[in-house]
């Protein structure tokens, strides 16, 4: 329950960044956000640690960088580019089906049937808790969200296959230097830096680069060593739980009762996939058979002695 409650805080903290990102930071920059988050945080983190990787863990640790930073976050900003913020919410929830999946070939955990059903409920949920009735698919954005959300479900499976060689202090520091590196140049390229940067947008970024970045990835990373792969993607759901509280408190929005019902069944489908699978249950006493009668051993004492006729004297007394 420690563990769980520690990994938690992560995906909580991921979804104050909507907030953050629309409060604080300037617009139409994302990948910049990105990039801005991740980067000086691991930077700062092979600083402190002073450890970098070893042998096969360099690029292990470009290829887990890639799939939960790198790749995760500039898909996720083109989905958010074109699709509504539901549909794109909706897809990521889809994640605790998928890291299900390919738990069973990469760590040969069984699918079980209960988190399947909780993670049906989730998307239910977050589909009623975000989706709006005049939401517009369009076919690149669907992709982008559904190849982010695998991206990101594939590196944490990854991640718990390989182990952790190091403590998630410097884990989360490689991953998010490497994703890091990946997204700058993308962001430079793609829109450049703003004209000027006053406090607020100072204060937002070192916010998703400290809290966002080294503390929740610490976080993270500390859960996929001590959780279950797909009990560990079902804590995800708090980024849209938590941004949707967050509309309500801070920016007063007011739910309509399906997003209330949509909250609660995704908040149920929450608490479901934390419940271990249950037990197959094994009967511990043999079975038994038809009853054989089995004779007694006897033992040399008991054994009954053959005692041999002893022959006849003759009548003169011999032998």
């Amino acid at each position: 329950m420690r563990a769980t409650l520690q990994a938690a805080i992560a995906p909580a903290i991921w979804g104050t960044t909507y907030l953050a990102t629309t409060e604080l930071l300037p617009p139409d920059r994302p990948l910049l956000a990105g990039a801005l988050r991740a980067l000086p945080a691991g930077l700062l983190l092979l600083l402190v640690t002073r450890t970098l990787p070893r042998g096969s863990w360099w690029w292990r640790a470009l290829v887990l960088g890639t799939l939960n930073i790198g790749a995760f976050f500039a898909l996720l900003f083109v989905a958010a580019y074109r699709l509504p913020g539901g549909v794109a919410a909706t897809l990521g929830a889809v994640q605790p089906l998928l890291v299900g999946v390919l738990a069973v070939g990469l760590l040969a955990e069984p699918l079980h049937p209960r988190r399947v059903g909780a993670g049906l409920l989730a998307v239910v949920g977050v589909g009623l808790l975000v989706l709006r009735g005049d939401a517009v698919l369009d076919g690149v954005g669907v992709a982008a969200g559904l190849a982010g959300t695998l991206s990101m479900g594939l590196g944490v499976v990854l991640t718990k296959r390989w182990g952790q060689p190091v403590g998630p202090l410097a884990f989360a520091g490689w991953q998010l230097a490497a994703g890091g590196l990946i997204l700058a140049p993308t962001a430079l390229l793609a829109e450049g830096l703003p004209a000027s940067l006053d406090a607020r947008n100072i204060a937002g970024y070192a916010y998703l680069a400290g809290i966002g970045g080294i503390l929740a990835y610490t976080l993270w990373f500390r859960g996929i060593g001590r959780l279950a792969a797909p009990a560990l993607s079902f804590l995800g759901l708090l980024s849209p739980l938590v941004a949707a509280l967050l509309g309500v408190v801070v920016l007063a929005q007011t739910p309509t009762p399906l997003q209330a019902l949509g909250f609660t069944l995704a908040l149920a489908g929450l608490l479901l996939g934390q419940l271990p699978p249950a037990p197959v249950r094994t009967d511990p006493r043999p079975r038994r058979g038809p009853r054989r009668r089995i004779p007694r051993a006897t033992s040399p004492r008991t054994r009954p002695v053959e005692r041999r006729p002893r022959p006849a004297r003759s009548s003169s007394g011999r032998g």
